[in-house]
């Protein structure tokens, strides 16, 4: 069992007595094949523990990249005992407090902490991994084009029970095809992959970043779209402005829009396709919420475009629902 794994972790790591007293704090049970719990032993300070399964591929990269941002001076967690073959890690416990816990804050509160999770993108940019450092693989046109069948299929298909042939026809049109090609013709520099609010904790007034075990070689937009474009934060049109000027101040540079916005849409498909499949499973029902949210926010992000004519039936259907 996980719980008992990492409780043998840390008390192994620690030298504990078999009597001394640890309690195990729940944190996530989740999609990615991990477990991630507060350990807490008595007269210590806590740490994260890790259990994780080859369920995802991109789990055996989390110590590797870890390690690797750590030595680049990015703010991630200390790793402070890791055990491959048990497939358990113990890490800094930076606290509970993430981004999407600030969402109802002015933006003078969330404003310092966008501009440091900025910092750590723009940075992330210019550093230039060990040659011998493996990554998930990138972004391109087959990727792309993956995780369009996997909003259709997840969300059109199982979630809206939409017809079969009606579903194809979607998913298989050009302007979709188009996009694809256009994002996976660069593949220039590193992105998180998952570069939203729940992934940034906030510790002594700065960003750091967490769950980057899918990092790999991509366009930065697709980050910096994840941010600015969350479905859990559901920033309004003035906050999202806020954000493009802030992360133009950081970086000294204005986003291409037209790449930004089909980033955005992919996003936001991507997204949505994982709602509805973890919101399928035992006590994962909570993703679901996130479904209209995210149709309304990709409604707005593909008004006016070629793309409405692809996506705008299955986010009908997801309002009716």
């Amino acid at each position: 069992m996980p719980a008992d794994t990492l409780l043998t972790a840390i008390r192994n790591y620690l030298e504990l007595s078999p009597t001394h007293s640890c309690v195990i704090e729940p944190i996530t049970k989740g999609a990615s094949g991990r477990t991630i719990v507060r350990l807490k032993a008595e007269g210590y300070a806590p740490y994260i523990g890790i259990h994780y399964t080859m369920d995802r591929k991109d789990n055996a990269n989390y110590l590797p990249v870890s390690n690797f941002l750590a030595d680049a001076g990015f703010n991630v967690p200390q790793v402070i005992y890791d055990h491959p073959g048990r497939r358990v890690a113990l890490v800094e416990d930076l606290g509970d407090v993430d981004l999407l816990s600030l969402k109802d804050e002015p933006w003078e509160v969330r404003e310092p902490i966008y501009r440091s999770a900025f910092e750590q993108l723009d940075k992330l940019f210019y550093t230039r991994p060990p040659k011998d450092l493996e990554f998930q693989p990138p972004f391109d046109e087959a990727l792309y084009r993956w995780e369009q069948d996997y909003f259709f299929d997840q969300v059109a298909d199982e979630h809206l029970g939409m017809n079969p042939a009606v579903v194809d026809e979607l998913s298989e049109h050009p302007a979709l095809a188009q996009m694809a090609k256009d994002l996976g013709a660069s593949s220039r520099n590193l992105v998180h992959r998952d570069f939203q609010s729940q992934n940034i904790i906030v510790n002594e007034g700065e960003a750091w970043l967490i769950d980057f075990q899918g990092m790999r070689r991509g366009r930065q937009e697709y980050d910096l779209a994840s941010l600015i474009y969350d479905p859990y934060m559901d920033h309004s049109a003035e906050d999202r402005q806020k954000l493009l000027d802030l992360w133009e101040e950081v970086s000294e540079e204005e986003p291409i829009a037209p790449i930004l916005q089909k980033c955005a849409t992919q996003r936001l498909m991507q997204a949505m396709g994982a709602y509805a499949k973890i919101g399928r499973q035992p006590q994962q029902e909570w993703f679901l919420q996130h479904l209209p949210t995210a149709g309304k926010i990709l409604r707005e992000v593909i008004t006016g475009s070629d793309l409405e004519e692809p996506l705008l039936p299955v986010l009908d259907a997801l309002e009716k629902a």
